[in-house]
């Protein structure tokens, strides 16, 4: 596969390749894409980042895809979620680059990357690693999480690939720890005895003779962290899906600890570390859960000194154990063999050898990098303590920032297009711009432009946004019996047809549970089943409502008569006592910012504008947004977030709202 070449000066003109992809896909050439595939082609010429806004509908793909191929260099390609991962690869680069081909006088090439634990590990699945317990898993017939890792096993030998998501149907997440690795637990492949043959290693390979490369935020923000040294090289970046960038990168410079994982990873370093290293770390986390025992749960502005000193405690024990466990893999040389070890080691880890060792190494190295950072509680990290059903007392740390990360790791050297439905927040792009580094100090960073090219619907003609002033403010105490009432009555003027859009999982079961009394039309929460099962079943029946929180928000799309109304019952301002967003708005007030509308109302902004998105998917979409907190009628900061919703035609008239609910439900029920 040959490496990217540049364009031909007399090569074909940008336009003459967007129409080719438009016909290629069977589409219709619209202004807003011209307009948004011109900007993004002038942005990788000019070395100008861009932040562009481009609505459901405008057919953004191809408005970056066209350029990419036409700029002749190798592109980079990150999106949030693995639907446009693979719509991307699967659908849309292979009819681009088949119509683009003939034009260009060659067949543009592209690959996608993900992170190593998206592929199966060839010297895990051949050569039975132990999984984390230390012990490999026992394969009997009888036994589910058996039966899963033997399909994976005999699935390995027919893939070319390797990759989890091609994997149909599915298996459970343990299933798949037993057949894969960490970037950390990887031997590499020049110490592997499966390194020639590595899926992953192959996928990278590809990746660096293609001229698009396609992978995720999550792989974005973990080459950004390790210096840039897990993408091939590039001198363009397009981040798609860009309104979700902050987060993908906070949670990959995040880390969590608990007393279980301190525990657990000296159990896993007995045998190879010895009983007088791995007894004190054990030790140590047994302290540690008693030190959090004492902790209250939320933010921890300043550590207590007994929670410090058993952090040390975890810090100094991990250290020597993993001082230990670096002497070993070095030892080990990487052969994957147990022939070096003898005693508790050998017997510990039948058949693992190097990888067993390497995977002991990851585990404790975790536990000591996390209990360092929390001993040192920089300022530019926020730490505090969640109390989980499952896996009990958990301490977080987060960075407090993500933008000087962004603006060092990812802006500094190369040019970066941003695209979203949703990056003008309050009318402006001048919030997402800060979050991710763009306002940094005068000459610390290439110039940026921000452009919104709208969208092909007529928001005005084809949606309405009634906001329920007359209901009283939401409180604590879950939605009030005016909100289920007006949900009510709301709903069945719809003829079902409904999304509802909830803050909390309590708010949406409460919701569903009085539709289904006071309604006569089917109603789905999240939870009765799978999001991908809900959806169909959402899809399938029109008059069918479906109710949930923040994964609907973001991740369900569909069009026509299914969903005419979306109701949100409340503004999604982040909650008081959310540990990071109220340390972020701290930040901005004592920088003499306003917290409030840097950090709360742009959260509530972007949310706003995804859920109000879910409504409108096609031209011939009709409907309405209702919006049950009154607070968006009468608060002062009502304007920055009408700013961020497309022009919708507005209503706080219960009645209207009502009436057109109900044209639209007899209109669906005869379409003539």
């Amino acid at each position: 596969m040959a490496a990217p070449t540049a364009p031909e000066d007399d090569g074909p003109s940008l336009h003459a390749l967007l129409q080719a992809a438009v016909d290629g896909v069977g589409g219709t050439e619209r202004s807003g894409q011209v307009q948004m595939a011109e900007a993004v082609s002038d942005a990788m010429a000019s070395e100008r980042h861009l932040l562009v806004q481009a609505g459901t509908g405008t057919g953004k793909s191809l408005a970056y895809l066209v350029p990419a191929l036409h700029h002749g260099e190798r592109v980079v390609i990150a999106t949030a979620t693995l639907a446009l991962q693979s719509q991307l690869v699967d659908r849309d680069l292979p009819r681009v680059v088949r119509s683009v081909a003939p034009l260009l006088g060659r067949t543009p090439s592209y690959a996608l990357v993900k992170g190593r634990a998206n592929y199966a590990c060839l010297n895990r699945v051949r050569g039975g690693v132990p999984d984390e317990q230390g012990t490999l898993v026992e394969i009997a017939p009888s036994s589910t999480l058996g039966q899963e890792v033997l399909r994976i096993r005999r699935w390995v030998d027919q893939t070319g690939t390797g990759d989890r998501d091609e994997l149909v149907p599915g298996v459970s997440d343990r299933a798949w720890s037993q057949t894969s690795v960490s970037a950390r637990e990887c031997l590499g492949a020049d110490r592997c005895p499966e390194g020639a043959a590595c899926f992953a290693e192959r996928a990278r390979w590809t990746a660096r003779r293609s001229d698009v490369v396609v992978t995720n935020h999550a792989l974005l923000a973990i080459d950004a962290l390790h210096n840039r040294t897990v993408l091939p090289d590039h001198d363009v970046l397009v981040v798609d899906e860009a309104h979700e960038l902050v987060a993908r990168v906070t949670g990959a410079a995040s880390a969590e600890l608990t007393a279980s994982m301190v525990e657990r990873s000296a159990r896993f370093a007995r045998a190879p570390a010895g009983a007088e290293l791995a007894d004190p770390l054990d030790e140590a986390g047994v302290a540690l859960g008693l030190a959090l025992a004492d902790v209250a749960v939320g933010r921890l502005d300043e550590l207590p000194a007994s929670l410090v000193a058993a952090l040390a405690a975890v810090r100094d024990t991990a250290r020597a154990v993993l001082s230990a466990m670096v002497r070993l893999v070095a030892r080990e040389g990487g052969e994957g063999t147990s022939e070096t070890l003898t005693g508790e080691a050998a017997d510990a880890e039948p058949g693992g050898g190097a990888a067993f060792l390497r995977r002991v190494q990851a585990l404790v190295g975790q536990v000591f990098d996390t209990a360092e950072r929390l001993v040192i509680g920089s300022d530019d990290d926020v730490a505090w303590l969640e109390d989980r059903e499952r896996s009990g007392r958990m301490l977080k740390v987060a960075p407090l920032s993500v933008a000087a990360l962004l603006r060092e790791k990812v802006l500094a050297d190369r040019t970066v297009v941003l695209t979203s439905a949703t990056l003008a927040i309050g009318g402006t792009f001048e919030p997402v711009a800060r979050s991710i580094g763009l306002d940094g100090p005068a000459g610390s960073e290439r110039a940026w432009t921000g452009l919104d090219v709208g969208s092909p619907f007529d928001y005005r003609r084809q949606a309405m946004l009634y906001v329920a002033r007359r209901l009283p403010a939401p409180g604590r105490e879950g939605p009030s019996p005016e909100l289920l009432a007006e949900l009510a009555d709301l709903v069945g003027a719809a003829g079902g047809r409904t999304l509802g859009l909830f803050s909390s999982r309590r708010a949406a079961e409460v919701a569903a549970a009085y539709l289904r009394e006071h309604v006569g039309t089917p109603v789905l929460c999240q939870g009765d089943d799978g999001l991908a099962e809900l959806g169909r079943r959402f899809h399938e029946d029109p008059t069918t409502s479906l109710v949930g929180t923040l994964s609907l928000w973001q991740g369900i799309d569909v069009p026509g008569t299914t969903c005419q109304l979306v109701v949100i019952d409340r503004i999604p301002f982040p909650r008081p006592d959310d540990p990071l967003a109220s340390a972020r708005q701290r930040a901005v007030d004592d920088a003499g910012g306003n917290g409030f509308m840097a950090v709360s109302a742009t959260h509530a902004g972007l949310l706003l504008a995804q859920g109000s998105g879910r409504l409108i998917r096609t031209l011939v979409d009709r409907g309405v947004v209702a919006v049950l907190d009154p607070r968006l009628a009468t608060a002062r900061y009502r304007d920055f977030l009408l700013r961020s919703l497309p022009p919708m035609w507005r209503t706080t008239d219960r009645e209207v709202a009502i009436a057109a609910l109900r044209r639209l439900d007899a209109e669906a029920l005869d379409p003539s």
